[in-house]
């Protein structure tokens, strides 16, 4: 089939969906829009080597066909990438297609590329201009979602650097704000995409095992829905019910953060009740009289009654979850929803807002309110960009809880605040003199966690001042923004104190406070700025002594790197080369413009000693791992899944490198293994037995402890790779008694 006839036919279908749709038909504006594409991406390929207004196309068919959106959305859709990649400008569309659809365009012109540019502060920036597009038009932020979803469909043809970026980048920012506008079904997607180019093997295996387990789910499905069908059938419901599978994403987050395997996880099916209601006013109490009929069926689960229809989501979510006990023993999680709840469930209500063509539908309060956070937080900028991102991630995709004020107002927080995140939330001054709090009615600390349906009332005093530790226990980020300011302000005291004490001990010494001398006194304290060397003398951590002298008069010996400070680069290995790669710490790899990113950096006996492996997640071969460029541009090593690289990719991803391992056993990596289990005698040496005598690895520590009858241990190995790890796991789970064995970052 030839090009041109390809992108016809991609065109119709987009045509065939709209006029399918409820809303008005423009179908000559979407074929202007689309010609005007057609023209301005004319010879130009993507890296898959298609023609370039395929991608527009399917941003577009995504948007009315996977969100609902109507005809201004599809033509911005389609316009989306011509001001930035053509010579026309935002006033070339808007002389052609109208204001709003070139404000749309121009929109996304702002946030193109994805969120994140070269430089840590830029990237802030461009944030903060997509989080401040959306609150002139909230369709920007959904055609960008639309953009990214297609981009990492096709994240393929895109080199191995690249994908850890746009996947790092996804799970990071655009998963969590596709969830936060309730658009649950591309949130999943965009999640299970990013874990599918991070970690293939992984990914492979989940979904292996899903396949595999499919015929014994299908019959425990129907065997539990059997009985439920004939009960709504009985109250004459029109109803549809489906099973829900756990997503791959989900279920490796689960085995990641419970330390559980594949068949510990019993909630792989949950079941999904869709009822049309009979009376559409009555819709919540039907919700309540299918719960009560399937109670009467099934025991329910009395802490796991979860009423997201009174109090909907802060997404939009509306949908009773009762879990109930199988006839085979398990817990089965049911969804009731009603159909127009189903609806915003899976497309979302930001979808079917203000903007919802041929029909006027009132502003959403709680998007509003969503909106108006983003501004707070705009409004009181921090210097730091990771801070900002992480603020905003904190504050905005947290799941919220409900307290009242002492006179009954309900205010909606973010889960896992306490009541100095309150205080700050009501006002800045109540939470900078906020001495406790009394939540319903008994006197609790600052750093309380409240609860839904909490009623809190902030005690003050006038002498009281903010505390550098209130950071510690705070989670939103009004709270954190005001906290931080008045540190910094307290700081700029503090290290102005520190420089007039500096430059006195200079003058007592005959020495001027130049850069050079600030430069090694930071050196030798291992401090970044100026302004840290100021504040750590203030605050007494650094007290001036004839050592720093020494240091300032050249009399301290210098190592062969040139550094005094004492610092050294987590090293991993160790065997019989390790000496050979120690003494070449000193040429490391450095990054300059003739390397090639594009390339792997591959990890080998040779080249692991001129590589950086930071002490944050211990990577050894085996690992999925990837490389970072770092300030002094120079390769860091990280595992995929190490937090701190994740930050790295949606921050820095133009630093990010692939990595692969190219190790022949000759070197050792330390690793650690977890056991629990039932204490007996004789654990221990079955323990060291099967490492020690049966696979000859080599123990470097062995640390157990045991109280009434249940024993926790960490065992210290010296490994070649992760296989040797999972063939100790495998071995040791076969000791009797022996219940939990898990590798340790």
């Amino acid at each position: 089939m030839d090009e041109e006839h390809l992108i016809d036919e991609a065109f119709q279908h987009l045509i065939d969906t709209y006029t399918t749709s409820p809303h008005r038909k423009k179908v000559d504006i979407i074929t202007k829009a689309f010609n005007f594409a057609r023209q301005a991406h004319k010879g130009v390929k993507r890296l898959s080597g298609e023609p370039y207004i395929m991608h527009p196309i399917a941003v577009a068919q995504i948007a009315v066909e996977e969100m609902g959106l109507g005809s201004t959305s599809i033509c911005a859709a389609l316009l989306h990438d011509v001001v930035e990649d053509t010579d026309y400008t935002v006033e070339d569309i808007e002389n052609i297609f109208g204001p709003k659809i070139a404000q749309i365009v121009d929109g996304l012109t702002k946030i193109s590329g994805g969120i994140f540019g070269d430089k840590a502060s830029a990237q802030a920036e461009n944030f903060k201009k997509l989080l401040l597009t959306m609150s002139d038009d909230i369709r920007v932020i959904l055609i960008k979602i639309c953009d990214r979803l297609h981009n990492m469909r096709t994240l393929e043809s895109q080199p191995a650097n690249k994908q850890y970026k746009i996947a790092g980048e996804t799970l990071y920012i655009y998963a969590p704000l596709a969830n936060r506008l309730g658009l649950n079904k591309i949130k999943t997607e965009l999640e299970n995409l990013s874990f599918r180019f991070e970690h293939p093997e992984e990914y492979a295996d989940i979904t292996d095992k899903l396949s595999f387990t499919k015929e014994q789910r299908d019959r425990l499905f129907q065997q539990f829905t059997e009985p439920i069908r004939t009960t709504l059938d009985a109250m004459g419901f029109d109803y549809e019910i489906k099973a829900r599978v756990k997503s791959p994403y989900s279920i490796w987050s689960k085995t990641q953060n419970k330390h559980v395997t594949f068949d510990e996880i019993y909630d792989i099916l949950a079941v999904r009740i869709i009822f049309t209601p009979k009376n559409r006013d009555e819709e919540i109490s039907e919700c309540f009289n299918i719960y009560v009929a399937l109670s009467q069926i099934y025991k329910s689960h009395p802490d796991r009654l979860r009423d997201w229809i009174n109090h909907p989501k802060a997404n939009g979510y509306q949908a009773l979850h009762v879990t109930l006990m199988s006839k085979q023993g398990r817990w089965i999680e049911v969804q009731i929803r009603s159909d127009r709840m189903n609806e915003v469930a899976e497309q979302g209500f930001a979808a079917h807002w203000k903007y919802k063509e041929g029909s006027e539908i009132a502003e959403d309060e709680e998007l509003n309110d969503w909106l108006s956070t983003i501004k707070e937080i705009l409004d009181d900028p921090q210097p730091d960009a990771m801070d900002f991102l992480d603020a905003i991630k904190l504050n905005l995709f947290a799941s919220e809880i409900f307290v009242f004020t002492p006179k009954g107002e309900i205010k909606t927080m973010p889960a896992g605040c306490t009541a100095l995140d309150f205080a700050f939330q009501i006002h800045t001054f109540l939470g900078s003199h906020c001495i406790g709090a009394k939540v319903n009615h008994k006197l609790v600390p600052l750093s309380h966690p409240l609860q839904s349906g909490d009623q809190v009332e902030i005690l003050t005093s006038k002498s009281q001042h903010v505390q550098p530790t209130w950071l510690n226990f705070v989670s939103t980020a009004k709270a954190k923004a005001k906290i931080t300011a008045a540190l910094r302000k307290q700081d700029r005291e503090t290290a102005r104190q520190g420089e007039e004490m500096l430059a006195q001990w200079l003058r007592d010494a005959d020495m001027e406070p130049t850069s050079s001398v600030l430069n090694r006194l930071c050196d030798y304290h291992s401090l970044q700025k100026h302004e840290s060397l100021f504040l750590a003398i203030g605050k007494k951590n650094i007290i001036l002594s004839s050592d720093d002298l020494d240091e300032l008069r050249g009399k301290h010996r210098r190592t062969a790197s040139g550094s005094t400070s004492g610092w050294r680069r987590y090293v991993p290995f160790l065997g019989h080369s390790a000496k050979k790669t120690a003494d070449d710490t000193n040429k490391p790899i450095t990054v300059d413009k003739n390397f090639n990113r594009r390339q792997p950096v591959y990890i080998s006996e040779d080249t692991i000693g001129k590589l950086k492996f930071l002490s944050c997640c211990h990577p050894i071969p085996g690992d999925d791992v990837l490389g970072y460029i770092d300030n002094s541009n120079q390769i860091a090593i990280h595992k995929r899944a190490c937090p701190i690289a994740a930050r790295l990719k949606s921050s820095f991803g133009n630093r990010i490198l692939d990595a692969k391992w190219d190790m022949h056993k000759q070197l050792f990596f330390d690793a650690t293994i977890e056991i629990r289990g039932i204490d007996r005698k004789g654990m221990l040496y079955d323990v060291s037995q099967i490492i020690s005598d049966k696979m000859d690895i080599n123990m470097k520590r062995i640390t157990v402890s045991s109280d009434q009858g249940i024993f926790d241990g960490t065992i210290e190995l010296h490994v070649h790779d992760r296989d040797e790890v999972k063939i100790i796991v495998d071995n040791l789970k076969t000791i009797d008694g022996l219940q939990e064995v898990q590798q340790i970052m």
